[in-house]
């Protein structure tokens, strides 16, 4: 019998409102990380933070995606009640789709047995866009929900390099989008929204060593701008973390980010600690909830003021 999280029926669970608040919500990736994130947006959830757009990367992208069903507690319940199974992590995945995660396990099996709400995913009007790196140029792309297919958006989005084979749309490779942009604070700051919020799943002091890789350049000799964006992704994700100091000690956007030191690792296997992991989000969520909201214009109430 697969090992689920001995306290899963003791997570949130529940529907958001269907109210839309203005702003960009920017999530990382990070691998199981992710479960901070959906910490973070089932707290939001809760009180009806609903953001207008929604931009992530690998882990962020799914987490993304249950944030628009309004489904409070789905995403933690994929994750530690299917974390050992090995049709969705292991050998299964392995064999059915090249890779670490079992994505046609996902959207063929898990989703339906914990009654995604599709419909609603697909029918808001509120804007989901997932990053992928394209291959061939080296570039992040963004795929928006009702542009694109999303699923295979979201598969390319989160398909880890070294340990899957890329994801394929209209016959280009994709991998994770985290090998170009680990954040896309740039695209949300482009997009037209006033307002952006950013969850990270590192704490703030975590920098990532800079320099050229000779495995990526190995693995991937036939990609030389594929290349080049992995080994300059550090340097990149090190900027923006420093941006995104300074605006959000400016009050010029709201970062969300742990509060204690992440240990969780890329792969991790401990349901204990991603759990933990999990409360770690949504705590700093809820003691972030008032200043969130009077950034947002958002009433007590959580709707937008004057609605």
């Amino acid at each position: 019998m697969t090992k689920v999280y001995e306290k899963i029926d003791e997570m949130p669970w529940g529907r958001t409102a269907d109210n839309c608040v203005p702003g960009c919500l920017v999530l990382e990736g990070g691998g199981w990380r992710g479960l901070y994130t959906i910490g973070v947006l089932d707290r939001l959830m809760q009180d009806n933070v609903n953001l207008r757009t929604t931009v992530g990367v690998s882990a962020g992208a799914l987490s993304g995606m249950c944030y628009l069903t309004g489904q409070i507690g789905l995403g933690v319940r994929i994750d530690l009640k299917y974390r050992h199974d090995p049709q969705y992590v292991g050998l299964g995945a392995f064999k059915r789709d090249h890779g670490i995660t079992g994505f046609s396990y996902l959207y063929e099996h898990i989703i339906n047995e914990l009654g995604m709400d599709k419909r609603r995913l697909m029918e808001t009007p509120r804007r989901l866009v997932v990053v992928a790196t394209n291959m061939e140029t080296g570039q992040a792309e963004y795929f928006e929900k009702g542009k694109c297919n999303l699923s295979a958006a979201i598969r390319a989005s989160a398909t880890v390099p070294f340990m899957s084979r890329p994801g394929r749309i209209g016959g280009v490779p994709y991998l994770d989008g985290g090998c170009a942009e680990k954040i896309p604070y740039e695209w949300a700051k482009n997009c037209g929204e006033e307002k952006i919020v950013v969850v990270k799943t590192r704490e703030w002091d975590y920098r990532r060593k800079e320099g050229e890789s000779r495995l990526v350049k190995t693995i991937y000799k036939d990609f030389p701008n594929f290349v080049e964006a992995m080994n300059g992704s550090s340097a990149r994700f090190n900027r923006v973390t420093e941006e995104l100091a300074a605006d959000d000690a400016a009050g010029k956007i709201v970062v969300i980010a742990p509060t204690k030191t992440v240990t969780v690792k890329r792969f991790e296997g401990d349901l204990n600690k991603l759990a933990d992991l999990y409360w770690c989000g949504y705590h700093d969520a809820e003691a972030k909830l008032p200043a969130l909201k009077a950034y947002l214009g958002m009433e007590e109430n959580g709707s937008p003021q004057g609605a």
